[in-house]
């Protein structure tokens, strides 16, 4: 690809398109978080019931307008058509980078993270240029489409964060390479680590030798075995290490050359199968061979408040961490009645480099860059007719506007209440389970839960992302040792806002809406099929009554937990994974929308 080519999707008019987009989902999300207030300005701007609003600049010269209407969750539906930005009678361009400096103020972005955060908001608008630069597949067409092709349709990343696709370290070459929505085949690259400097784990039914047979052929290993002969090296005094590209070319082949120098690690090159980057960005699906394990890579690339790369030492105790929890849901009646399943991370692999090690804390991202894990791929699990789709596709709208959840539940053929009723069985009752039965949460957004779908309805949903995204929420649980890094003190008050924050604000909050636009089902029709799979879950545990009272999902109203509020304040390390609630941005409260649906 020449260079102009790189570039072909940054013209004047989708520029122009992309930041209209960022500049309403920037207005919507920083007025949910109440960080913005807007002011009512005027009558009734359409048929669908919007008003008039304004948004004032922290120097009160220039103006925003646009028409909105607030829905349940405080949810902004602004028509992205109607927004203007104006100085005096001066009419401006919309472009979300002045957005957050004419707001700079008012959304509290700090000298030091302001530069890195608008260099996030222009990656974003730059990864928004291209995809709507790129033709993709209709709504309807994906009703039929496979897995990775709706993977890598997705266009609209996190809902709720504004600058949710930075990526800062790709360049543009690369992010033609790497970003999901490429969908670009790369092929991983592999290192030889010694076992003095590296630990592999794994699930009890797995070893090593077994994990690697049936990752690489034969021919494959030979060849790594003879590379490492002909440096006079045993292949079986070292771990394989599968390397994310990016991570090889402008992190490990410099930062760690003295490793490299010393025979501590070897290049080995490419492997043979083709992988297609998800939207996380750094994790792998092997389209050569789909039965095989996905493989998630360190990358030490900034993105949506983290540095990507992967802890060695946090790595180490990931198999187990999954294998208690398959075992857990295994054993459970409630979860087998739902259909729920993990893919389990079976293996891990991290390289110590001791001399970062001796100059930084746990938090550094010099200790992250070299480690890798195998999770298991759903589709060996797939019965006949069943298909796959990331849960991120049911907030998936395509360039003429169509929802694909809308053509999903038209091809159901199913009422939508029926529909929503097998989806929330499937999603919903096992979050539910999981807390009231056994204080655990998950980290259950759209990118994190996969749908098994049968001609365009629900069966049952896959939960991913384990170890670094569940927690169990009473400090005295009973644990097994291997186990107990998962193990969270969070306040009482608190512990329901996995639900409550990370199922209905974050992606409730626009699934219903987007349900509504599209004459699908009303707001009250959603909210009284949520509150009636709460209720039919608590008659199924009549053992639970206590922990259902203590913790009201019915209750009349639960805090707002803003999540921009976190990138705002700090856009290279919003949470601490080990104590994820002192990082919490709570902002008075919500509403809840099936508090008027409680059961008598």
């Amino acid at each position: 690809m020449s260079m102009p080519d790189l570039v072909a999707h940054l013209r004047p008019e989708t520029w122009a398109r992309a930041n209209r987009a960022l500049v309403r989902k920037a207005l919507a999300e920083f007025a949910h978080e109440r960080l913005l207030t807007p002011e009512p300005d005027g009558p009734a701007a359409d048929a669908a019931g919007r008003l008039w609003y304004a948004v004032t600049s922290d120097s009160g010269d220039v103006r925003y307008r646009f028409a909105a209407r607030v829905l349940t969750l405080e949810h902004w539906d602004i028509d992205p058509t109607s927004i203007t930005r104006h100085r005096g009678d001066e009419a401006l361009p919309l472009d979300a980078v002045d957005l957050c400096l004419d707001l700079r103020t008012t959304l509290g972005l700090t000298d030091r993270i302001l530069p890195v955060y608008l260099e996030e908001i222009t990656s974003t608008l730059a990864g928004i240029a291209y995809k709507l630069d790129r033709p993709l597949p209709s709504a309807a067409k994906l009703v039929e489409a496979d897995f990775q092709t709706i993977e890598t349709s997705m266009t609209e990343g996190h809902p709720c964060f504004v600058a949710n696709n930075g990526r800062l370290g790709f360049g543009v070459d690369e992010y033609h390479r790497h970003a999901p929505e490429a969908a670009r085949p790369v092929r991983l690259i592999w290192l030889a680590a010694h076992r003095d400097h590296a630990t592999f784990t794994c699930s009890a039914d797995l070893d090593y030798d077994g994990l690697l047979r049936a990752e690489l052929d034969e021919a494959t290993l030979a060849r790594f075995a003879a590379t490492m002969a002909a440096l006079d090296l045993d292949l079986a005094d070292h771990l394989l290490i599968p390397v994310h590209p990016w991570q090889w070319w402008n992190k490990l082949a410099v930062t760690f050359a003295g490793e490299l120098a010393t025979r501590r690690l070897v290049c080995l090159g490419e492997g043979p199968d083709e992988y297609l980057a998800q939207q996380s960005i750094r994790t792998f699906f092997n389209v050569d061979a789909p039965q095989r394990h996905y493989v998630k890579t360190a990358l030490s690339v900034l993105n949506m408040g983290f540095m990507r790369g992967l802890s060695a030492a946090y790595m180490e105790a990931t198999p187990a961490i999954n294998d208690w929890l398959a075992e857990l849901i295994a054993g459970d009646e409630v979860f087998q009645a739902t259909g729920l399943t993990i893919i389990r991370e079976r293996a891990a692999v991290g390289y110590r480099h001791r001399q970062y090690e001796a100059a930084t804390d746990r938090y550094s991202p010099y200790r992250k860059m070299l480690a890798a894990l195998w999770r298991e791929s759903p589709v060996p699990g797939l019965a006949p007719g069943e298909r796959l789709a990331t849960m991120a596709s049911l907030l998936h709208v395509d360039a003429d506007g169509r929802a694909f959840v809308a053509e999903l539940i038209a091809a159901s053929g199913l009422a939508p209440a029926q529909w929503l009723r097998r989806y929330l069985h499937a999603y919903l009752t096992p979050l539910l389970h999981a807390f009231y039965a056994y204080d655990l949460a998950f980290m259950p957004h759209g990118e994190n839960v996969i749908l098994v779908l049968r001609d365009g309805a629900v069966q049952r949903v896959i939960f991913k992302d384990i170890a670094e995204e569940i927690v169990v929420m009473d400090a005295d649980a009973p644990l097994p040792p291997a186990v107990a890094r998962i193990r969270a003190e969070v306040p009482e008050e608190m512990k329901l806002l996995s639900i409550f924050t990370d199922v209905f604000d974050c992606f409730f909050r626009f699934l219903g809406p987007l349900l509504v636009a599209h004459g699908v089902a009303d707001e009250e029709t959603f909210w009284r099929a949520v509150a009636d799979c709460a209720t039919e879950y608590a008659a199924q545990v009549p053992h639970l009554a206590d922990r259902l009272a203590r913790y009201d999902l019915f209750a009349p109203e639960f805090a707002l937990s803003c999540l921009n509020r976190l990138q705002l304040r700090d856009n290279q390390q919003m949470v601490d994974l080990a104590d994820p609630s002192a990082a919490l941005q709570l902002v008075g409260a919500l509403a809840n929308p099936i508090a008027r649906f409680a059961p008598s």
